[in-house]
């Protein structure tokens, strides 16, 4: 059983915190992903976990032994670089099995490991293959097998799929995940894609600024958000500024009452989230008066931009949903109760 913790982790650079007292408690076997925009801290933060960087205060914990001052290579950590970073020298089977032989192992069990490793990753019969004959998915799943080499006690990531295109990085997030179910290793991946994160993750951390916003199950993210950067970061939202004393918002000339299910994080002046599916279109006069100015439909759903007293709303349906509007219309908008958040 393997729990990663991380107890008040700072990094200085100079005057500028690239981590500003992170603490966090991983539990075995978890899928976590580090997301936040550019600069937020999230690599900086995998690094230090894996020795990479030393922290300027605070503590990295596996299974309640201090690895602060322990050099990467005793931590039993994997780790897939953004680059990848794998050696054009070696075979495929050479690049799995070199930490295994940098730490002595003899080569009948690299071999042994190096095959085992294949099959995992669905590349049998390809170890002698060189890396420039390999395909972006290939060497990406390469770049897993070397790091689960050493049966790591943590799986670490630095944005392992980014290089890749659209459709084979989702099939790729499928796949690591499945791997990473099959092993039960505890996984710790930077992403700054929300939609990857929150297809692969147990748990999402998301960061700002080198601060943890917020720490929680995917959906608990996406639908309670515990504050305004994370509700637009996560997903797409209707941020608005509102009034809210408790028993009712007052929003865009409108007064909605305070229903079950709706979530409160503040009152007084505030900021309302509603996220596009749980905005309803209606006739003008039964909600809040708009005018569409965009509609985009993707297949899946439909996407309508609308005007309502000078502040963009999004409404997304269904197809099969789609209401015989088009750009010009009036119409009414009304926000799913039970699906309203107020933030400070």
């Amino acid at each position: 059983m393997t729990e990663l913790r991380i107890e008040g982790l700072s990094k200085r650079f100079g005057t500028y915190f690239a981590l500003d007292d992170v603490s966090i408690t991983i539990p075995h076997g978890r899928f976590v992903c580090l997301l936040g925009p550019s600069g937020c801290g999230k690599t900086t933060l995998l690094r230090v976990i894996a020795g990479l960087e030393a922290p300027s205060a605070g503590r990295v914990l596996v299974d309640g032994v201090d690895q602060t001052a322990v050099p990467t290579h005793k931590r039993g950590m994997g780790m897939v670089f953004q680059s990848l970073a794998l050696f054009p020298h070696l075979d495929v089977a050479g690049n799995i099995a070199y930490p295994l032989a940098i730490r002595g192992v003899d080569r009948a069990k690299r071999a042994a490991r190096a095959q085992e490793l294949l099959d995992l990753v669905k590349l049998p019969g390809m170890g002698g293959r060189r890396i420039h004959q390999l395909s972006g998915g290939q060497r990406q799943r390469v770049a897993i097998a070397r790091g689960l080499s050493i049966d790591p006690q943590v799986f670490l990531l630095d944005e392992p799929l980014s290089a890749l295109d659209a459709g084979l990085r989702e099939h790729m997030q499928i796949e690591l995940r499945q791997i990473q179910q099959s092993l039960g290793v505890t996984t710790v991946v930077v992403t700054h894609d929300q939609k990857e994160a929150l297809t692969m993750a147990d748990l999402v951390i998301v960061m700002k600024e080198g601060k943890v916003q917020q720490a929680g199950t995917p959906m608990e993210v996406y639908h309670a958000p515990a504050n305004a950067f994370v509700a637009d970061f996560i997903g797409s939202t209707n941020l608005m500024p509102c009034d809210c004393d408790g028993k009712a918002i007052s929003v865009l000339g409108a007064r909605l009452p305070v229903v079950e299910g709706d979530l409160i994080r503040a009152t007084g002046a505030a900021q309302l989230s509603v996220r596009p599916e749980n905005v309803a279109l209606v006739p003008p006069a039964e909600g809040i008066p708009a005018e569409v100015t965009f509609i985009r439909d993707l297949g899946e759903s439909v996407h309508f931009v609308m005007n309502a007293g000078g502040r963009t709303i999004t409404a997304q349906v269904p197809p099969a949903a789609r209401p015989e509007i088009a750009v010009g219309d009036a119409v009414g908008l009304a926000f799913r109760p039970g699906h309203r958040v107020v933030l400070a």
